[in-house]
């Protein structure tokens, strides 16, 4: 038995201490039957033997899909009860914290899903069940997830800010640097918990060490990849896919340059642990500075604990009808828009390809001249989109700081996101069981 950071104060309530021990008391008359049992205890919930062989069910038919060869079982079990558990701690932050995820949210990612695969609902269910899965169990997943994406959000990337100086710094070592590079890689973390003893430190140093050793002497770095690597794609075979130099941490971009495609960087020390990288393809990217801007206004209604999702859909119909009854947008948009451009009746001026949400570029570019959307979601509430023009338009200059701007951005947010799960997994009291 493991134990982490277990202050006096924090231990189990008294709930949890019944379950751990009826999970150790075993009638006699049930002997030969399998049972569950505890694996895991995270602040005051559990993870059980059972949740711990769903997941690795869910693997490693993903992996197989991959065609990556699958680690013994007992190394990926212990990788996916730490994930599990970083997870878990994720979730609980959220919770504890004031994070809520409407259900209809959820209901919407469901049906997105669906359509992805060219499925009705029940078409999905079906799929599910086929891969041992349910759409309970799915909805789970997603609140989960949301919980956790919501929660960063919050925490991580609304705090990242990017100065004026650090952009044109950028633009000026890209015009050093010539045309920037792109790069297709893999990537193994071993991770360093914060304040770590020298002892610790060298133990995950080993650890690292003895992974690199593996890769030369010829392992998949795939398989290690799912076996040892504490980043979040690790079950991926740590694939990032293709990333500019620019946005990615210089660490990386620097131990990337020298590689061929097929090497493997040494190993690199950051304030996070210890990364291993695979360099598997790189190339120039070309960047179109000509591009189709898009004016559009809209009318946004947020959602909140008064305005459900239904309501702020509704309510976005009736001013359809009013707009295709002669009412002018503009008019509607200044009495009833809950976004700052509502003074401008709506107006978001020229809009260049990736500024807005996803949601909200697909649904505009799908428009007309003229033409108004039906209600559409984003993560910013409900909205009525009208088109009124479109150019193209050089946008050189403008479009090489939003660039600049977007790309110092992710890379401060990659980087403050690892330590935001550092710290709220090492601030967790967590006890790890035997899995057998």
């Amino acid at each position: 038995m493991t134990f982490f950071k277990r202050p006096e104060w924090r231990r189990p309530h008294w709930m949890l201490a019944l379950l751990i021990a009826a999970s150790t008391l075993v009638p006699a008359y049930a002997a030969v039957q399998p049972l569950d049992h505890i694996v895991a205890i995270v602040n005051d919930e559990i993870i059980t033997r059972q949740e711990l062989a769903r997941r690795y069910d869910e693997v490693v038919r993903n992996l197989s899909r991959q065609n990556t060869p699958l680690p013994p079982r007992d190394t990926l079990e212990k990788q996916l009860l730490e994930r599990m558990v970083t997870e878990l701690a994720l979730q609980q932050h959220a919770r504890t914290t004031g994070v809520r995820v409407d259900p209809t949210q959820i209901e919407r990612a469901l049906q997105r899903i669906a359509a992805q695969n060219k499925l009705d609902m029940a078409g999905l269910a079906a799929a599910l069940e086929k891969d041992g899965q349910s759409i309970d169990s799915m909805r789970t997943t997603i609140r989960n997830e949301l919980l956790i994406a919501r929660a960063r959000e919050r925490d991580v990337d609304n705090r990242i800010s990017v100065s004026d100086a650090e952009i044109e710094g950028y633009l000026q070592t890209q015009a050093q640097q010539g045309v920037e590079t792109e790069y297709n890689f893999a990537h193994i973390l071993v991770t360093v918990p914060e304040n770590a003893s020298p002892e610790q430190i060298q133990a995950r140093r080993a650890r690292a060490e003895d992974i690199l050793a593996q890769l030369a002497a010829g392992a998949d770095f795939g398989q290690l990849s799912a076996s040892y690597s504490d980043a979040p794609n690790a079950l991926q075979g740590g694939a990032f896919g293709w990333r500019p130099s620019g946005k990615m941490p210089a660490l990386f971009a620097d131990a990337l340059k020298p590689l061929q495609p097929g090497q493997v960087s040494p190993l690199l020390k950051s304030s996070n642990g210890f990364h291993i990288l695979k360099l598997i393809d790189k190339r120039g990217l070309d960047t179109t500075l000509s591009v189709t801007q898009t004016h559009a206004r809209h009318i946004l209604i947020k959602t909140n604990e008064l305005t459900s999702e239904a309501d702020a859909r509704n309510r976005l119909l009736q001013l359809k009808e009013r707009i295709d009854n002669g009412v002018k947008f503009d008019e509607l948009a200044r009495l009833h828009s809950e976004d700052a451009s509502a003074s401008k009746g709506g107006d978001l001026g020229w809009i260049n390809p990736g500024d807005t949400v996803p949601d909200f570029e697909k649904a505009m570019n799908a428009l007309q001249p003229g033409e108004v959307s039906a209600p559409i979601q984003s993560p910013f509430g409900w909205h009525l989109i009208q088109v009124l023009e479109r150019r193209d338009q050089d946008v050189t200059q403008e479009r090489q700081k939003l660039m600049a701007r977007q790309a110092i951005r992710e890379r401060k947010a990659e980087e403050a996101f690892q330590d935001w799960v550092r710290q709220i997994r090492d601030s967790a009291y967590v006890e790890l069981r035997p899995i057998d």
